[in-house]
């Protein structure tokens, strides 16, 4: 995340294609420069939310805009594009009409980065589309949540997005995001791709526990312990991320937290937030960027190279 936006012809563009195809190749990906710029795009906002809230104050640059827009269109077909009746409780079919719509993405993306050349446009796109590619079976996981982070890191490599941006991308753009997931995790009743049940930390998202835990960070007094207490929750959650996220878990789960997110209950214990944040980066690496079922489905290309590290 550059302070200049970077010259067009500093990239050789690429039509993006899929890389890894077996277990094996997974070594190629954990070698390359896409997993480098990737986790120190994840890394470098995870440094600039430190201690930060959501409500604070921070610029919103005129690309920050439009992607609040572009969102919002997605947001807006959802309700234009109601549930049907149908037998089945989960996977309502009028997803697919909502994500027939998505053709109407790269158009947009066109007309709304004119000083960014189409190549790069359409190499910029290609997470974005990834994101909603589950047309067929209408699962989610935090694959498709990698693919929006891939498509900003994308963003910030040809310049849209500065190192000014840091802030509004994670609680302006991000945080829309989320919520556009959230209804249609709600109105579609998408199902969990690979869930691991209560042992997983959550079916859909990873992201914003580690940007949400690097916010609480010598919070003078909430501790880890708190978040599993709904008075906190309700109280602090327009504020930090991790709580938004606790909370919308306590909305669509029943029983006791410590049986339906295990995972997190054993993380209140854990002494500090600094901890936290430090454990959830490895677990992330470990249960998101090393599974082959998600990164099978990633494309690289010019921005994201599969090429090894430049030492």
């Amino acid at each position: 995340m550059g302070d200049k936006p970077p010259n067009p012809g500093d990239f050789s563009f690429m039509v993006p294609k899929k890389e890894i195809s077996m277990v094996p190749d997974m070594g190629k990906w954990k070698r390359s420069q896409a997993y480098a710029d990737y986790i120190g795009f994840i890394l470098t906002l995870n440094e600039g939310v430190k201690g930060k809230k959501l409500t604070c104050e921070y610029q919103v640059s005129e690309t920050v805009e439009k992607l609040l827009a572009m969102l919002g269109t997605l947001d807006r077909w959802i309700d234009e594009t109601p549930p049907v009746d149908q037998p089945s409780r989960f996977g309502n079919k009028a997803y697919r009409t909502w994500y027939a719509k998505l053709d109407q993405v790269s158009a947009c993306m066109k007309s709304k980065w004119p000083s960014i050349s189409w190549p790069s446009i359409a190499t910029v796109q290609e997470p974005l589309v990834a994101l909603f590619s589950i047309r067929s079976n209408m699962f989610l996981c935090s694959g498709h949540e990698a693919a929006f982070a891939a498509f900003l890191c994308c963003l910030c490599k040809v310049g849209a997005l500065r190192m000014e941006d840091q802030l509004a991308i994670i609680f302006k753009v991000f945080d829309k995001y989320l919520q556009v997931m959230r209804k249609l995790q709600k109105t579609y009743r998408m199902e969990p791709a690979g869930s691991q049940g209560v042992w997983g930390l959550d079916d859909f998202q990873f992201l914003p526990f580690i940007w949400g835990s690097s916010q609480l960070i010598d919070h003078p007094t909430l501790e880890p312990r708190h978040f599993v207490e709904e008075k906190v929750v309700n109280e602090y959650h327009q504020d930090y991320m991790f709580l938004e996220c606790i909370k919308f878990i306590n909305e669509m789960k029943t029983g006791p937290f410590a049986e339906h997110s295990n995972q997190l209950w054993n993380i209140s214990a854990v002494p500090s937030w600094s901890k936290v944040n430090q454990g959830l980066i490895r677990m992330y690496k470990a249960e998101c960027l090393e599974k082959f079922p998600v990164i099978q489905h990633f494309k690289f290309g010019s921005l994201l190279s599969i090429q090894p590290v430049k030492q």
